[in-house]
């Protein structure tokens, strides 16, 4: 039986407080996120835009002297594009960076109201491995997408096959889904604001860190994927939580894309129609890589992260 002790202790790690410090910081980061991305839009932004009309004559022309239906130094003109390319990515970064830090600071806000209307544990204490293993999984999602992808371009827009999606249903797999979907979010938004899809990281971050979410509650919250099961159990269930979030971001993609384009960076329709086409295809193929390798790799680890005791309950 538990002693009176015991029991007091129980109840002491049962315990909420209430915390309101992270909801002010979410709340004054999203006033200045929201300022910073209305400002930087009305600025470089628009001066992007215009850069960008110059850049698809350029690219026209270019086309046209290639296949000799115009006269032209292809050499200056390549190189023209090259500049205008980079000065163009410049002015869209910090509209991006503006986007990305409104995400940011409405996953915090809504963190900081559950704090403060549900509380939080006064005994809770960061765990050293889940951090360590966020902290490695949001490289390797970096790694799997910055280094690890084929380039399809649209107009001056791209789409790309890469393995980032791996690792985020993996980190989801093995954290959970709060942490898992950060690692991937993080990982996979760091590699657009550091390439030539700076654009796209608003939109990756949000959609990352869903495709974490979903895949953790179904892996962990509805089938308990952390506790002791049978291989064919634990086998259909990683399975079907990859399938699950892969799902969402098939569907989710080129939806939430086009609109985001479109409205958020107001590309024009026509190129966006071809970028949710191309979306969609890259989308399904990477979704498909993504269920059977994060399905396999971790049903490798799981047994040695058991054995080696690493592995995280949740």
């Amino acid at each position: 039986m538990r002693t009176m002790n015991d029991q007091k202790k129980e109840k002491k790690e049962m315990e909420r407080k209430k915390s309101y410090g992270m909801l002010i910081i979410g709340a004054v980061l999203l006033i200045a996120g929201i300022l910073f991305a209305v400002y930087a839009y009305n600025t470089s932004y628009q001066e992007s835009v215009a850069l960008g009309a110059q850049l698809s004559e350029l690219k026209a022309q270019a086309n046209a002297v290639k296949e000799g239906t115009a006269e032209g130094d292809a050499e200056a003109l390549n190189a023209q594009i090259s500049a205008l390319s980079a000065e163009k990515l410049g002015l869209e970064r910090p509209y991006s960076y503006g986007l990305v830090a409104v995400f940011f600071a409405i996953l915090l806000t809504v963190k900081g109201i559950c704090n403060a209307l549900i509380g939080v544990r006064s005994s809770e204490k960061a765990d050293v491995r889940r951090l360590a293993q966020a902290g490695l999984l949001t490289a390797l999602c970096y790694i799997g997408f910055a280094f690890f992808k084929i380039d399809i371009p649209a107009g001056t827009e791209k789409a790309s096959f890469h393995f980032g999606n791996v690792f985020c249903v993996l980190a989801a797999l093995l954290l959970g889904g709060y942490w898992g979907g950060l690692a991937g979010a993080v990982g996979m938004t760091i590699g657009d604001l550091t390439t030539t899809y700076v654009t796209s990281a608003p939109k990756t971050f949000l959609l990352k860190l869903c495709i974490g979410l979903i895949v953790g509650l179904v892996a962990h919250k509805i089938f308990r994927l952390c506790r002791s099961h049978s291989p064919k159990y634990v086998t259909g269930v990683t399975v079907l939580a990859a399938v699950c979030g892969m799902g969402f971001n098939v569907v989710a993609d080129p939806l939430v894309g086009y609109f985001y384009k479109t409205y958020l960076f107001g590309v024009p329709q026509d190129i966006t129609s071809i970028l949710v086409k191309i979306s969609a295809l890259t989308t399904s193929v990477n979704a498909v890589v993504a269920v059977i390798a994060a399905s396999v790799i971790y049903l490798a680890l799981r047994p040695a992260l058991r054995k080696a005791g690493l592995f995280v309950e949740i």
